[in-house]
């Protein structure tokens, strides 16, 4: 083996190294996002279908949301602050770019939680919706599930037709002058309501049980590396055939030359023996 072929051969055994560490790297960020998704869907299964407590119970008066409470069922008395009523756009529902509609309430306690009503379509003529189901007057009973409060957006305000972006709880209690009284730390999405309207908006969807395709991700950049190392044992073996076939061709050219030599020397030494007698 030439000097010259070892440095390529390590050149090819480097670059398959650094890609597979590239695709380590990757697999184990899809393994990651593999077991956060499952335990947010052992979450779900374990809090979705429990009973309905009351909401002090798992958020008390100047305490903090616990994330292992998410999707548990509670339950709230208070009054509509209809006036603060809010969409929040660009919600995937129903196959459409519809809003969900945000309305605080008041509780007995005097705090404030947002609660996310259900979602409605955009409008026939314009991106807005045509109606917005009014909420129940006076004293209510909300049931629903608590979800933590979303990140903020970028545009960082709430636009002048009272629609947001996310569910920034922050800025929902600065906009809506609720801030200091607002839980901030997470909202309900309501399942029922008593008294029932005789027109609500559209219920929210049961969360999805997909587990993601995160596992066959991280399974197939494993696989990526493997192959990275064949292709490259591939093509060393390649050439060190194609060489040894160069080789064994040079041989058999070089042979009939040779004998051909030989048969000339004799034929000369022939024709001098002829010429001496």
């Amino acid at each position: 083996m030439t000097r010259e072929t070892a440095l390529r051969w390590s050149g090819y055994v480097a670059m398959a190294v650094v890609f597979a560490i590239a695709c380590a790297m990757l697999s184990n960020w899809q393994f990651s996002r593999n077991a956060e998704r499952d335990a947010e869907l052992t979450l779900v299964k374990n809090n979705y279908s429990r009973e309905a407590v009351p909401l002090s119970e798992l958020i008390p008066e100047g305490g903090a949301f616990d994330p292992e409470d998410e999707w548990r069922p509670v339950e709230l008395t208070g009054e509509y602050l209809t006036d603060e009523a809010l969409l929040v756009r660009n919600r995937p529902h129903g196959g459409t770019s519809a809003f969900e509609v945000l309305v605080p309430l008041r509780t007995d306690d005097g705090r404030v939680v947002l609660v996310d009503r259900g979602w409605v379509r955009p409008g026939d003529d314009q991106p807005e919706p045509d109606e917005i189901p009014a909420p129940p007057a006076g004293e209510v009973t909300v049931t629903g599930r608590l979800q933590a409060g979303e990140p903020a957006a970028r545009e960082g305000r709430i636009a002048a037709d009272g629609q947001v972006p996310t569910i920034d709880l922050d800025l929902i209690g600065k906009e809506t002058g609720q801030s200091g009284v607002m839980v901030d730390s997470a909202y309900v999405l309501m399942t029922d309501e008593t008294p029932r309207p005789v027109e609500r908006p559209n219920s929210l969807e049961d969360p999805s049980a997909d587990p993601g395709p995160y596992l066959s991700y991280a399974i197939q950049w494993i696989l990526f590396a493997v192959m990275g190392f064949a292709f490259i044992w591939y093509m060393i073996r390649t050439e060190i055939r194609h060489r040894r076939e160069d080789e064994e061709s040079g041989t058999r050219t070089r042979s009939p030359r040779a004998t051909a030599r030989r048969r000339d020397s004799d034929m000369e030494a022939e024709d001098e023996l002829l010429d001496a007698r």
